[in-house]
């Protein structure tokens, strides 16, 4: 019997866990997982394990969670546990040199776009964002560059017109997984890959999502708006204020016509809010106050009526 082909894994998100979890499916041997440091969720701000950690817990995997690697002891710990190929997916983390040359094959990047196209961070939110009507996953061998390796597997993903970040992420950790149980199924039967250069043109970035942007400006147009709604769905969510409190909005649609100041609640009924934008309007559908649940508009409505002509985003 052979000697096993070892897999480590580095990764955070849920986008990540259904990769680590197709692995497992698949049979591979995987001695170590990296993810990152537990972090504060919810209206508690408790501290919560990534979703990649509570998959591996739960299959008796060994976790490492450093915080970063700035501290030569955390490699040099980390490269005792010998491995085949390290598998990153959403780690969160820039790897140093020493552990991209630390695994038999080096790292393999699971990356949620079709390189060169959005190279960076943020590729899902930065999809949406940008209104593609297509994105894929790129299986890519890394490098010390940012997502500029040589591509070995790539595979496009439509995008819906109805698409949130989340939704988004699903579809793409799906067709990733079948991706990479393929590469590593090759490589550990042949012992190599064929690689190929990213293109020089076609380059895009996708930085991570800062603090602001999550913010509605009412003076887009309502295509705009309805894109960072879907982008910053499930977090941070998309928020803008009304009646000098935050509120989130969630899922809304796109009408044509303004019919008045951006921010401008125009319609209401029973179900639905419409609010001008600087082009078009949008019909929302989903909100939620600070400190609530989401809701329909229609069960939002029932405990917080709104008139016409109050002000979405007015401080």
């Amino acid at each position: 019997m052979g000697e096993a082909f070892r897999v480590g894994f580095a990764g955070t998100p849920p986008f990540a866990a259904i990769i680590l979890s197709a692995l497992l499916d698949a049979g591979f041997c995987i001695p170590l997982v990296l993810t990152r440091p537990d972090a504060p969720k919810g209206r508690g701000l408790r501290l919560a394990p990534s979703a990649v950690k509570t998959l591996a817990a739960s299959r008796g995997l060994t976790v490492l969670q450093p915080a970063n690697f700035r501290d030569e002891a955390t490699p040099s710990r980390l490269m005792s546990h010998p491995l085949d190929v390290l598998v990153v997916a959403a780690y969160g983390l820039i790897l140093p040199p020493a552990l991209l040359a630390w695994p038999r094959y080096g790292c393999i990047n699971v990356h949620a776009s079709l390189l060169p196209r959005w190279r960076g961070a943020a590729p899902i939110q930065r999809a949406l964002l940008g209104g593609d009507s297509e994105t894929g996953v790129s299986i890519m061998q890394m490098d010390r560059g940012l997502d500029t390796g040589g591509v070995i597997e790539a595979s496009p993903v439509p995008i819906s017109a109805r698409d949130t970040a989340g939704s988004l992420a699903g579809k793409l950790g799906a067709a990733g997984a079948t991706l990479i149980v393929a590469v590593l199924s090759r490589l550990k039967e042949e012992g190599r890959l064929t690689i190929h250069s990213q293109p020089a043109n076609g380059v895009s970035y996708a930085p991570k999502i800062e603090r602001g942007e999550s913010t509605i400006d009412w003076s887009a147009s309502a295509v705009a708006i309805d894109r960072r709604i879907r982008a910053f769905d499930p977090a941070p969510g998309a928020t803008t204020s009304l009646g000098g409190q935050p509120v989130k909005i969630w899922r809304a649609d796109v009408a044509a016509g303004r019919f008045g100041a951006p921010g401008t609640v125009v319609g209401v009924s029973r179900v639905d809010i419409c609010v001008a934008c600087g082009d078009g309007t949008l019909i929302v559908r989903e909100l939620q106050r600070a400190g609530g649940k989401r809701l329909s508009s229609s069960a939002f409505l029932a405990g917080h009526p709104i008139a016409l002509g109050t002000r979405f985003g007015a401080g």
